[in-house]
């Protein structure tokens, strides 16, 4: 009787263990099984959500099928439950068990936003509005505001103090924390360029060659040609000739720009326009690029005072008015010839 017993009990045991091991490997299949996604799917998992809640937004979400066999995942491998508040990047061919692997980690998806060299303060708002996941603080407000709000205590505008750079962030950043780091990168390019520049060169402070740096992008995406730009400005200042740059017009017309400067505009005063204005305008008109920064503090040695578009991409320098104008004809009858083609 007692070994009959004895057999019935390791016949329970015996079954026992087979339905546990059996439970195990489907455990273990159920967590090498891939996701429900044919391509890659951000996923956000809200603060103070808890297995159960992590269980429901993937159903609900359609990333697992089966509800049973993940609770079971998690108790029988419990740091797989360690998962963090965030928002993050599911691959395609990404398993149950990488999925929760990731958010353990709390390795959160990073989004990346361009901000353009030659690209005005309104532009670069724009490209942040139009941002992912983003946090927007600076939404509605003006340029004092944002001046104000990135801590600039002697300008009341950001215009030209922001460096040109692709930027990454994670989701619930805020549009005011990526202008910051934009922000301190060109007060330091500025305040380390400056303490190199030519001290020869007609500025009284970082601002007047942070303005000649946003002149240069504006007039020139050429490299080797900006330093010969910086050097025609340059060389109008040391002898009063106003610099009589279209862009600076441009940036003064703010909104009334439509694509055409007329000579009404070239004979309205604004602060920016330096068809009237003597020396610089009061403040950098474009973000300006490091290249245009250095152009400024290191202009090369010329005897140029004008420069026009050579209808390849370039512009031609000269020295004096007669051949300013010869060369001004050269490029309008280049351009009289392409569009007659």
């Amino acid at each position: 009787m007692k070994n009959k017993k004895t057999k019935i009990l390791a016949i329970i045991v015996i079954i026992m263990l087979a339905v546990v091991i059996a439970g195990y490997v489907k455990v273990e299949h159920f967590a090498d099984r891939k996701l429900n996604i044919a391509q890659e799917k951000i996923f956000t998992l809200p603060a103070g959500t808890g297995r159960v809640g992590l269980e429901d937004l993937l159903v609900q979400q359609k990333l697992i099928g089966s509800r049973l066999w993940f609770g079971w995942l998690l108790r029988v491998e419990p740091p797989l439950s360690e998962f963090k508040a965030g928002t993050y990047r599911f691959p395609a061919g990404m398993t149950v068990r990488q999925m929760l692997e990731l958010l353990r980690s709390g390795k959160e998806a990073q989004f990346s936003i361009r901000f353009v060299e030659g690209f005005r303060l309104q532009d670069w708002m724009k490209v942040l509005q139009n941002a992912d996941y983003l946090k927007h603080d600076l939404s509605g407000k003006n340029d004092d505001e944002i001046a104000t709000a990135l801590g600039m205590k002697d300008a009341k505008n950001a215009e030209g103090w922001l460096y040109p750079d692709t930027y990454s962030y994670t989701a619930g950043t805020t549009d005011l924390s990526l202008l910051k780091r934009s922000h301190l990168r060109m007060e330091k390019t500025v305040a380390q360029i400056w303490k190199d520049r030519d001290t020869s060169l007609p500025y009284k402070t970082p601002t007047d060659m942070l303005t000649m740096a946003s002149i240069i992008e504006k007039e020139t995406a050429i490299k080797d040609e900006r330093k010969e730009v910086a050097s025609v400005f340059i060389n109008r200042l040391r002898i009063g000739m106003r610099l009589q740059t279209d862009p600076t017009v441009i940036y003064g017309m703010g909104d009334s720009y439509k694509g055409v400067i007329t000579k009404k505009d070239l004979e309205t005063a604004t602060p920016y326009n330096t068809y009237i204005i003597d020396g610089l305008p009061p403040s950098p008109i474009a973000m300006p690029s490091e290249a245009s920064i250095d152009a400024a503090a290191h202009p090369a040695k010329s005897d140029y005072l004008y420069f026009v578009a050579d209808g390849k991409g370039g512009h031609t320098f000269t020295t004096n008015l007669e051949s300013h104008n010869k060369a001004v004809r050269v490029y309008r009858d280049l351009m009289k010839n392409k569009n007659e083609k």
